[in-house]
């Protein structure tokens, strides 16, 4: 690639020229537009290092960033181009995307439309979003954009232009009215034609609404999308714009989310056929209200730049699902002053403040006053506070990852989003936390003891095994071997009908129920079972459930095990929050005298 690089006296007045250009560059979107200078990367080689490849230009919207490949920008005609290349750039961060959220927004609402065409998703959103800056920056502005375009189309090495391109660019040439073909599109049928006037339609009406006007540009292009593939773009200059951010409230679909997937062709806010008697009535779409699987949670991370793994986007994931339902951070309302009780008098000595000198006593003591002899002064207390230290209780949470159980990474699970609510809302009261995941003989999974860090316990509750049923009791019996611990400690199992392997005899020969009470025992603060059974399972006769119902009922009546059953495991969001509040609110606190 260095052989195209220019010599270093013309790279150094090409690198002068665009440091020039930026001032004006900001001041063609506001005046006060302020963003720091743009990293200019004088070879492709040192652009690759700053993470740019496969274009002359991106931006990175963790810091904000525009990053230019020059020797790309001249290898393609374009290094008179400064001012229109970088207030472009620009627009990413001003316009559109603008902040790493509505990127996301954006990518996921391109995902529900595009359907098997998904992973398109963030190239029709570069093409959207340019499409809107470009625009403004045309019109608006007085820049060249339109000789941008006109410059790459005959840049070295461009490809016959395809479908998907020749609608991008008559879709310019009907927003700046220009002749068919002349930004360098390939042939454009009436078909092509009639869309491409949609999409200026739609960049134009939807000028303030950019997330609905990418849902109607992603329906007008699906068809292109098929016929050209993912390939129809060369030019990405969003594609990792979100790597290192962090989405907030992506989980959940918007609520228009039915309307996504109307085609252009059938808003009469487009082409204003109010009385088109054949306009669907309602569009295709999956539902406001909904929440994304922990799989497309994901694919919406990568699409943005993400390189997270599947396990640290399930950490992400559970985290910001389980905000909404965590206790409140507890509150402590100041006191008020004490007031001050006088204890007595001792002697005033030279060097201790005058006005403490009580001067009544010291005269009845002696009429002659000598400092350290017949001179005292008062000595004042205050009154013990009556309020006492909140000592939240700590959480010792084991969660089945059993074949019966979901994997977290790849389907909603509720065990890991009950454990997370439960867990960082301990957390957030000042408790430790200590975590077990298992599932067969040597499958355990677990946090190093008591924690306060929430990225070790989420750690273990988005894991999975997905083998045998058998309870660690080892783990079990380690932790309260030591006898009673130093505070509090409530011991909370989440399983199903395989809860019951914690009371057959361990690796040792000692038996479960006999470690199960010296747990309870030693935690002094009882133990609950959160349990995927059916109802009325205690009222079970004969066969399995008869079995299983004894059992339980042994360990309710002979421990005190607090036993809820969940008949279907949704069901453990409802327990999981009146669980936190039960035993993490703020007024059901032990206080610590």
């Amino acid at each position: 690639m260095n052989a195209h690089a220019l010599p270093q006296e013309e790279m150094g007045a090409l690198l002068a020229r665009w440091r020039a250009a930026w001032p004006a560059a900001l001041a063609c979107w506001s005046r006060y537009t302020r963003l720091h200078e743009p990293q200019l990367c004088a070879t492709t080689a040192r652009a690759a290092k700053a993470g740019l490849e496969g274009s002359f230009a991106m931006i990175r919207l963790a810091d904000q960033s525009v990053v230019i490949d020059l020797q790309a920008v001249h290898e393609r005609g374009l290094h008179d181009y400064g001012v229109e290349i970088l207030a472009h750039e620009i627009g990413h961060h001003v316009l559109a995307p603008a902040t790493a959220t509505d990127h996301f927004r954006m990518l996921a609402r391109l995902r529900r439309v595009l359907g098997t065409e998904g992973d398109a998703a963030p190239m029709v959103a570069n093409l959207y979003t340019d499409l809107c800056i470009n625009d403004r920056l045309q019109r608006q502005a007085g820049l060249r954009m339109a000789e941008v375009y006109r410059k790459l189309a005959r840049a070295p090495g461009s490809a016959e232009p395809g479908r998907v391109w020749t609608l991008y660019l008559r879709i310019y040439e009907h927003l700046w009215r220009l002749p068919r073909g002349s930004l360098g599109g390939g042939a454009c049928e009436e078909a092509l034609d009639a869309d491409a006037w949609l999409g200026a339609r739609i960049v134009r009406v939807y000028a303030n609404e950019p997330m609905v006007g990418a849902s109607r540009f992603a329906a007008l292009l699906l068809p292109y999308l098929v016929e050209d593939g993912l390939d129809a773009f060369a030019w990405h200059d969003t594609g990792d714009a979100a790597a290192g951010c962090a989405p907030g409230s992506l989980h959940e679909l918007e609520d228009d989310g039915p309307a996504d997937a109307l085609h252009p062709a059938w808003d009469t806010r487009l082409t204003g056929a109010e009385d088109a008697e054949d306009a669907p009535r309602e569009a295709v779409g999956q539902g406001a209200g909904q929440a994304l699987d922990p799989y497309e949670y994901g694919e919406i991370l990568r699409a943005g730049g993400t390189s997270l793994s599947p396990h640290e986007i399930a950490m992400r994931y559970y985290r910001e699902r389980a905000l909404p339902h965590l206790v409140p951070f507890p509150v402590r309302a100041d006191r008020k002053a004490p007031d001050p009780q006088m204890e007595g008098v001792q002697p005033w000595s030279i060097g201790d403040p005058l006005d403490e000198i009580d001067w009544l006593h010291s005269v009845t003591i002696s009429p002659r006053p000598v400092p350290g002899v017949t001179l005292v002064r008062r000595v004042y207390s205050l009154e013990s506070a009556d309020d006492h230290a909140l000592a939240p209780v700590d959480l010792d949470l084991y969660v089945d990852s059993s074949g019966s159980m979901p994997d977290p990474q790849h389907r909603m699970s509720w065990l890991a989003l009950a454990g997370a609510i439960i867990a960082l809302s301990a957390l957030r009261t000042g408790a430790s936390v200590q975590a077990t995941l298992w599932s067969g003989k040597q499958q355990v999974l677990a946090t190093k003891g008591f924690t306060r860090d929430a990225d070790q316990v989420l750690h273990v509750l988005t894991g999975f095994f997905g083998g045998g049923t058998c309870f660690p009791i080892h783990r079990l019996r380690e932790t309260y071997a030591a006898g009673r611990r130093a505070r509090r400690t409530h011991i909370l199992m989440i399983s199903d009908d395989g809860i019951t392997t914690m009371f057959d005899k361990d690796e040792r020969g000692n038996s479960g129920w006999d470690v199960a009470a010296r747990a309870l025992a030693a935690g002094k603060a009882g133990g609950t079972m959160a349990l995927d059974l059916p109802a009325g399972w205690d009222a079970a006769h004969g066969g399995y459930y008869r079995e299983l119902a004894a059992t339980l009922e042994r360990a309710r009546r002979e421990q005190g095990w607090d036993i809820h059953a969940v008949p279907d495991q949704a069901g453990l969001l409802a327990f999981a929050q009146a669980f936190s509040r039960r035993h993490y609110a703020q007024d059901t606190q032990e206080r610590r005298p």
